[in-house]
This record gives C-alpha cells, sequence and structure tokens, in this order.
C-alpha cells in the first residue's frame, strides 16, 4: 500500500486534537454517535478518537476542497451508551440541534439498527464502523455504509480454520442472545459440521456477568476438544482467566478484537497465553501495513494508550468520507455524496486490508470487505499467524438475495 500517512510526532498530534475544532474559512461539522461509556466503551470510545485522530490529520494536510472551498472538520461526538434509545436520541441531536449531515462511529449493532431504521429518510450520510450484525446492510439504505464485514462473514472462515486444526467437538460459551454473536457461531457451525465437526453445547452469558465457572464446570464435563468464545473483552476475559483457574486444558478460541492492555485487566499474560482471536484482519503491529503502524504510533502519541484492533473502521470512514465529499463536489447535496460513497475506491490512508468488489471499497449494498486472519496471544501479544480463507465477492451476491 501507498505510504499517505505522515508520521506526527506525539505533541504534535495531541496539539491538533486539543485545537479541535480548527478555525478555519469554513468548518465542516461531522458528528460520532458511539459507546463512549460503559461495557462497550472498549470499543465505542477507541472509534471515536479514531475519528479525531483522523479529522485532525486532514487539516493538518490542508482540509477538504469542495466546490472550491477547503473546509476544515469539526467533530462533534455525543455517548449512546450502546444502547437503542439513546443512539437515537445522539442521532436526532445531531440533525436536529447541530445541523450534521455526516455521522461516523457506531460500534454496536443493536445501537446502530435503531439509527438504520431511520436514516434513510434524513438528509444524512451514516458511515457504520465496528457494529457487526448482518441486516444493518441488508435493507438497501442508500445513505448508509459500513466498513466492519458482518460476523457470519467471518464466523464462516474462522469454522473452516477450526475443523482443520482437527478440532471435532466444540463447545461455545458466548453473549448469544446478541444477534450478530450468535450468525458467527451459526455459520461457525456449518462450517465445523462440513468436516465432520459438531458445537456440543452453546452456553450463555450476559454482557454483564463475570462468573463463568458453572458454564465452564458444565463444559469440563463435556469431552470437548476445544472451545470458542464470542463476547465483549471483558467478560471474554474472565473466561480465558478462569478456564485457566479451573484446570480446563482445552485449545481456546474466540472473537473478540480486544487489544492487550484491555485483557490484561482482567487476565494475565500467562492465562492468555495461546487464545486464539477469529476475527478480521484488523489492527495489530505485526498484520499492520506501513499505514497501520503510524496509524498505531500516532493514536498512541495522542491517547496514551495503544489503539483497539477494530478501532480503524471509524478512521478509515473518515479518509472515506474525504473522498466521497470531494468526488461529490458538494458538501450540502448529502445524496451526491452518498453515491460516491459507493463508487469510492480504496483511499489511499486506509488501514484495515480491504478486499475491493469491482474495484470499489463499497458493494452495492454500502458493504465493504476485509481480510480475515488468525491471531495468537504469544508471550504477551496478539500475534497475527495467518489469513483466513474469505471470498468477498461471493458474499457480497449472498448479501444482495438477503432483506
Amino acid at each position: 500500500m501507498k505510504r499517505t500517512i505522515s508520521t506526527l510526532a506525539g505533541a504534535a498530534v495531541a496539539a491538533l486534537i486539543a485545537a479541535q475544532p480548527v478555525l478555519a474559512e469554513e468548518t465542516l461539522a461531522i458528528g460520532v454517535s458511539d459507546a463512549l461509556t460503559g461495557g462497550a466503551a472498549v470499543y465505542g470510545l477507541p472509534q471515536a478518537n479514531a475519528v479525531k485522530l483522523a479529522a485532525s490529520e486532514i487539516n493538518a494536510a490542508g482540509g477538504i476542497s469542495v466546490g472550491g472551498e477547503t473546509y476544515m472538520l469539526e467533530v462533534i461526538a455525543y455517548d449512546d451508551k450502546g444502547n437503542p434509545t439513546e443512539a437515537t436520541n445522539a442521532v436526532r441531536k445531531l440533525i436536529d440541534r447541530d445541523g450534521v449531515k455526516y455521522i461516523l462511529g457506531f460500534c454496536c449493532s443493536g445501537a446502530t439498527g435503531a439509527v438504520a431504521s431511520f436514516i434513510e429518510y434524513e438528509d444524512a450520510v451514516m458511515l457504520v464502523g465496528n457494529a457487526a450484525e448482518r441486516s444493518i446492510t441488508t435493507r438497501e439504505i442508500p445513505n448508509l455504509t459500513r466498513t466492519r464485514p458482518p460476523a457470519d462473514y467471518t464466523g464462516a472462515a474462522a469454522g473452516a480454520f477450526v475443523a482443520a486444526k482437527g478440532h471435532k467437538r466444540v463447545a461455545v460459551l458466548g453473549a448469544l442472545d446478541v444477534g450478530f454473536y450468535a450468525s458467527y457461531v451459526d455459520a461457525f457451525e456449518k462450517e465445523l459440521n462440513k468436516a465432520g465437526g459438531e458445537i456440543v453445547t452453546r452456553e450463555a452469558f450476559a454482557l454483564k456477568d463475570r462468573d463463568m465457572t458453572p458454564q465452564l464446570t458444565k463444559i469440563r464435563g463435556l469431552e470437548a476438544d476445544a472451545l470458542l468464545v464470542v463476547g465483549y473483552v471483558e467478560p471474554a476475559a474472565f473466561i480465558y482467566r478462569q478456564s485457566v483457574e479451573l484446570g480446563l486444558d482445552l485449545p481456546r478460541y474466540g472473537f473478540t478484537s480486544g487489544s492487550e492492555e484491555q485483557f490484561l485487566r482482567v487476565a494475565t499474560s500467562e492465562q492468555m497465553e495461546g487464545v486464539w482471536d477469529l476475527r478480521p484482519t484488523e489492527l495489530t503491529l505485526l498484520s499492520a501495513t506501513e499505514n497501520g503502524i503510524a496509524y498505531h504510533e500516532n493514536y498512541a502519541a495522542a491517547y496514551g494508550i495503544s489503539p483497539s484492533p477494530s478501532s480503524p473502521y471509524a478512521y478509515d470512514q473518515t479518509y472515506a468520507l474525504k473522498d466521497a465529499l470531494e468526488a461529490a463536489g458538494t458538501v450540502e447535496d448529502t445524496a451526491a455524496v452518498a453515491r460516491a460513497l459507493r463508487e469510492l475506491a480504496v483511499p489511499d490512508e486506509v488501514v484495515m486490508q480491504y478486499l475491493p468488489i469491482d474495484g470499489k471499497m463499497f458493494d452495492r449494498n454500502g458493504q465493504a470487505y476485509t481480510s480475515n486472519g488468525a491471531f495468537q496471544w504469544r508471550d504477551g501479544n496478539w500475534t497475527f499467524v495467518q489469513d483466513l480463507p474469505s471470498d468477498p465477492v461471493a458474499y457480497s451476491e449472498f448479501l444482495s438475495t438477503l432483506d
């Protein structure tokens, strides 16, 4: 990938972010609706930070040139707590009170789905990040795009990977009342079954649960040969810790997308050793492109912590919006900008490794696709091990048949 992001010194990046909004001849406000507090903040807050970082970089590079005018970006962020009602209120405030036409972020599927249910009728464009529920991009909403692929697109690749490891009896422990986690497991199971394997139990936990010993004790008695954990970072970390404490000697696979710092708040590195995370090929330094390394450095300099692996979905949204605004030649005509997004090539500045459809970042559903990867915890770090098989063209065709 062509390198277009300059690595800024820490003080410079921090100063740029502190200076938001930047005074300029023209200012374009963009909104963020995301979980800035609560359990989902492990995904939402890094996304909001990523948008601010990208906006700062764009402003420092001269802003966005549209229709003979140069616009500097001002970021207005509201906390939706990952809650559908709060997300609806946040977006209504951005549109009705703040006059914002471009809204980014959206880490959680429930909150995102609530906004997606009405955004088509608004003079606005919605750019979805980490939320992985498949239905978000099956509704044929012309003014909505999403950078993260749906959960079942990744779940199928994960199932094939685990089957290739020779596992025949897999126990699942997850937040199975959450739709996108359930769809990941369904797709995982289908591929596992093709190879002669089976899921021997599906044990559930609530996102606020922290004691998983009853479920793990039951799994220990089922003679499973592998454990699949799907859920938010903190409860997943408790599962990994408690599995070791209970002496559950099974290969552990997960779907979480958390950073090292986030897991180490709960579990030790020794308790995490050997855990796999089977997810889209998101940011880790060992899997990152040159852009990803620069993003990691700039984010850490600005916020004093490493970025979460999934945070670049929102960073990439911002650069996609920039290119679409410039291609459309307008900041007022949101329909023209939405059309420009659907015709957009993958921007040079993005961090994630996108797989274009017909040369375009987003398919006709407004969905982008990344490669999928197998990451393993080794000596205190998530280590990229290999790509997982992914067929974005076939999945895009499948997605187009749903409603």
